[in-house]
């Protein structure tokens, strides 16, 4: 059987559902999706919602359409087909189409698909201290795995690393606490009655009693605390630096998350250097670990709410 995708049998806006429920930079969510019914889903990017101050490359903005992607494929799995996946199939005439899905034949799913599918839901962004129980070896394992799967590494840092890492990142949130633009876009996604979506300000979590603080401070907090005296901070790294590289990380980061939400692991992100070198429009010079796409720390930590989410009748575009 030729693949194919039937919108009355897989459900489109179950699929949608769990795709736009992916985590993205600032919970700006810059997707769309335009079915073919009985052909195909198309991913795209949503121009207007990429950052134009911190992301000028759009390297955010694909890396997020591709954990969004990530979760396209696992609701198709979940529903008893194969997601056949090209990414970036016209950059030249159609520069915003991330990817097409179509379907073929599969057995039910089962097992870590299944699972992970399941805990979409789940996932959060934490901002909040994490406990000082280190993460075991075995769990970052698991993880790397589930990195190398989607064609991207997972660099966990040692004690030396990470507390240059925090330097790094100190030094890279100082000089952007310079930039008014860069400060005028990021208080446009993060500050209260801003905008419906966004980062909301329950998600802000707690100012750090300490620097370097291993949260990213986005300037409004209702209280102080202590977090974990050493952080667990990795790195999502790819071997290349271009835009199919943006949307392999992207997947990478989704089934790392999941991954990690599985363990019983929360997460947050320090990316203040990446935005840095974004904005400078320098790239990465090649080295044996790869191009950091994305900088994560992960640990023990409480239950927090989701952040609110685009309506169903804006992710799904109607015209061809």
């Amino acid at each position: 059987m030729s693949p194919t995708l039937v919108s009355a049998d897989l459900g489109v806006r179950r699929l949608l559902f769990a795709a736009g429920q992916a985590p993205s930079v600032y919970n700006t969510q810059p997707w769309r999706f335009h079915v073919v019914p009985g052909r195909r889903i198309e991913l795209l990017a949503d121009p207007d919602r990429r950052l134009r101050v911190a992301d000028p490359r759009g390297r955010s903005m694909m890396v997020s359409c591709g954990a969004a992607l990530f979760n396209l494929r696992l609701a198709v799995r979940y529903v008893g087909r194969r997601p056949i996946v090209w990414l970036l199939p016209d950059p030249a005439e159609h520069p915003l189409l991330m990817a097409a899905v179509r379907t073929a034949d599969a057995r039910p799913v089962r097992g870590e698909n299944r699972e992970l599918y399941e805990l979409i839901p789940v996932r959060r962004t934490s901002r909040e201290p994490f406990s000082d129980r280190p993460v075991p070896p075995s769990v970052l394992g698991d993880l790397r795995i589930a990195a190398s799967r989607e064609g991207a590494s997972l660099v966990p840092l040692d004690a030396e690393g990470v507390a240059e890492m925090l330097d790094h990142v100190a030094l890279a949130e100082d000089e952007l606490s310079r930039d008014h633009d860069y400060q005028a876009e990021l208080a446009a996604w993060t500050m209260p009655g801003a905008r419906f979506d966004g980062v909301p300000a329950y998600a802000h979590g707690p100012r750090p009693a300490r620097d370097p603080a291993p949260v990213r401070d986005f300037g409004r907090h209702e209280r102080d605390a202590r977090f974990e005296e050493h952080p667990q901070l990795v790195v999502l790294t790819t071997q290349g630096d271009r835009p199919i590289d943006w949307l392999r990380a992207g997947q990478a980061l989704q089934r790392v998350l999941l991954t990690a939400t599985r363990h019983g692991l929360s997460a947050s992100f320090l990316n203040q250097p990446l935005d840095l070198r974004d904005m400078r429009r320098r790239r990465d010079p090649h080295h044996r670990r790869g191009h950091a796409q994305m900088i994560i720390r992960l640990g023990y930590g409480p239950q927090v709410p989701g952040s609110p989410r685009r309506p169903a009748s804006e992710l799904e575009r109607q015209d061809a």
